[in-house]
């Protein structure tokens, strides 16, 4: 026997549509369905209409502002952070991953100036502050850019859209 998923109609059979206002022996006659008296059995109701009250989408602020899809968000590391790092080591993005400093390990890292640098570190990100990169040069450590792909920011581009 089949189970209630498995029920279909008949073969050839077809339900003909509802038919109203011919009559009341047809049992759809006088209001044709739609009810005594008032607006919507006169007309269409528009659709979120309120009745001529101010409507609720009307009300509310619309498209303020815009996105930039071409933006670039930056993880900030200050200079007060670099300094826990041991004397002449090289720091890298994942090495700040490993240290807890940035929680994401695809994240754009960019370096600032904020606080000062005693010790003399290898650092290679992706961007850095004009001040932070002098403090670094001038505590004899080595600056190095890493070059983000361009295939990263088409997705993101693509993502932000």
């Amino acid at each position: 026997m089949p189970g209630l998923h498995q029920l279909q109609p008949s073969k050839n059979s077809k339900k003909s549509r509802k038919r109203v206002g011919r009559g009341n022996g047809s049992g759809t006659g006088t209001f044709s369905g739609r009810g005594s008296k008032g607006q919507k059995q006169r007309g269409s109701v528009p659709f979120l209409f309120e009745g001529g009250q101010l409507p609720l989408i009307k009300r509310l602020p619309h498209m303020r502002g815009f996105t930039n899809i071409f933006r670039v968000e930056s993880t900030p590391v200050n200079l007060s952070i670099l300094e826990e790092f041991a004397t002449g080591s090289d720091v890298t993005v994942a090495k700040l991953l490993e240290a807890g400093v940035i929680r994401k390990k695809n994240s754009r890292v960019k370096i600032l100036g904020t606080g000062d640098l005693t010790k003399k570190l290898n650092v290679s990100a992706h961007a850095f502050s004009k001040s932070a990169k002098e403090k670094i040069e001038a505590a004899g450590g080595t600056v190095t850019i890493i070059e983000a792909d361009k295939a990263d920011h088409a997705k993101k581009a693509k993502s932000a859209k």
